[in-house]
């Protein structure tokens, strides 16, 4: 079968070629893994490499200081302070070892692996309110994270880059799946919210009759949710499939025509360029900060209740706005540091560097797969523990979902961005935290989140702390 036509650049023809010739002796993913090609890093190497990545890893003195200060009961304040410094630098090696592993994975393994690592913290936190049962918080949360990554951060992420330059643009092969993924994701929220609404569980006045919610009737939801489960899942495998490797002959090696010119210079980038540990390192790297990030991240957590506790704050705004910009805030830290260095670089410059005309979107990926993979496995994780975890989450926060998904969907459907349009985000996100600082909720989604039976629920009534 010939291959005329299908690459655009010919200096990319003999490089397929060399590459797929020794590919009978074994796999081409453990080929590029075992760093075929590059340059050896060896132990010691990487092990200088880790400890003097960045200045940010003195601050890794917070982990035992934060753990002492839970054990000992300095104070809620103080243990949620350092805790907060001690996920600052676990963070930092996420994101860099995150690209370290994407040298060696390619640059769709790695991306997946970018956007794992930076949904660690939030991902964590939603299972730690699993297991505490606070179900209702939890899908607050979820929320709440989705929003802040649809809209805060992009947001601030167009407004900063955008700045300087006219317009930036996207990757528009991956904008394109990302409406789609995006738009399922959401939809998949409503329909719950809609059949709850259907039911007919109303009384003659026209408001919900709360006796008409049952034990079987959240079984039923229950059934719903977890085939939902299991359909976004297989979503977002498929997708993460087609992006690796797309259907067609050298598609996964093939530029596309209409890809900037911007992505095809930090892809060759990607390939030219060096990694500073091994990948066996890399790995050892990310699974202790895992481990340290779990453990600070269950202390953070703890510290920060008091303020919902102390302070008269309703409980959607604790989980739409404050645990996920908390969750995020260590991630937040690193960036707003980078971005004052930069600027004063610029300032006091007299040649400013070059303004990036490739938009920074990867906070809608971390917004897509908490939807598509972590919403849905912690739905699957509370069937495994039996925790009554559904997907009919309170109208208001699906209203707000569903509004966020069209405003994102609309600024980035041409692949391109500019200022103005990451300020129309920040201020959505604005109108958001201010209605949800005097929502009170739903409660018979409270109800129906009770991890008692719904008769108990009704009779005691729904603890929100619980």
């Amino acid at each position: 079968m010939s291959s005329q036509g299908s690459t655009p650049n010919k200096e990319l023809l003999p490089q397929t070629v060399s590459k797929a010739l020794p590919l009978t002796s074994s796999h081409p993913f453990w080929q590029r893994f075992s760093g075929r090609n590059r340059r050896k890093v060896g132990w010691w190497e990487s092990a200088k490499a880790i400890f003097f990545v960045s200045w940010i890893n003195s601050y890794l003195v917070f982990i035992p200081i934060s753990w002492v200060s839970h054990f000992n009961e300095w104070g809620h304040g103080t243990t949620f302070a350092f805790c907060f410094l001690a996920i600052v630098p676990l963070q930092k090696l996420f994101d860099w070892g995150g690209e370290q592993m994407a040298m060696y994975l390619g640059k769709d393994l790695g991306d997946l692996v970018v956007v794992t690592l930076n949904n660690a913290v939030e991902a964590t936190l939603a299972i730690i309110l699993l297991f505490r049962c606070e179900l209702k918080l939890l899908q607050s949360t979820i929320t709440g994270v989705v929003l802040l990554h649809l809209l805060l951060i992009p947001g601030t992420a167009f407004f900063t880059g955008g700045a300087r330059i006219w317009e930036q643009q996207l990757h528009p092969h991956r904008s394109q799946l990302n409406h789609t993924l995006l738009t399922v994701g959401v939809l998949a929220l409503t329909i719950p919210a809609a059949f709850f609404a259907a039911t007919d569980t109303n009384n003659n006045n026209g408001s919900k009759n709360a006796t008409a919610i049952t034990d079987k009737v959240r079984d039923d939801f229950l059934r719903i949710s977890r085939g939902f489960a299991v359909i976004l899942l297989v979503i977002y495998v498929g997708s993460r499939f087609y992006l690796h490797d797309p259907p067609g002959a050298n598609n996964a090696s093939t530029p596309r025509h209409d890809i900037p010119e911007e992505v095809l210079r930090r892809e060759q980038e990607l390939e030219e360029a060096e990694p500073e540990v091994n990948p066996w390192a890399c790995l050892i790297l990310l699974a202790i900060t895992v481990a340290l990030m779990g453990v600070t991240a269950v202390f953070l957590v703890d510290s920060i209740e008091f303020v919902r506790r102390r302070v008269d704050i309703e409980e959607e705004w604790f989980g739409i706005i404050l645990l996920p910009i908390v969750s995020f805030s260590a991630d937040a830290t690193v960036a707003i540091t980078f971005f004052i260095r930069q600027s004063l670089k610029a300032f006091f410059n007299d040649k400013p560097q070059r303004p990036e005309s490739l938009a920074q979107a990867r906070a809608i990926d971390m917004s897509i797969q908490f939807l598509l993979f972590w919403m849905p496995f912690v739905t699957l994780l509370g069937w495994w523990t039996n925790k009554p975890m559904t997907m009919l989450f309170d109208v208001f926060e699906v209203t707000l979902l569903v509004g966020a998904c069209f405003l994102v969907n609309y600024v980035t459907a041409d692949a391109k961005t500019n200022w103005a349009e990451g300020t129309i985000l920040i201020a959505f996100y604005a109108m958001i935290g201010l209605s949800a600082w005097y929502y009170p909720g739903q409660n018979e989604v409270r109800i129906m989140d009770a991890c008692t039976s719904i008769a108990l629920a009704l009779v005691e009534g729904v603890d929100d702390s619980h």
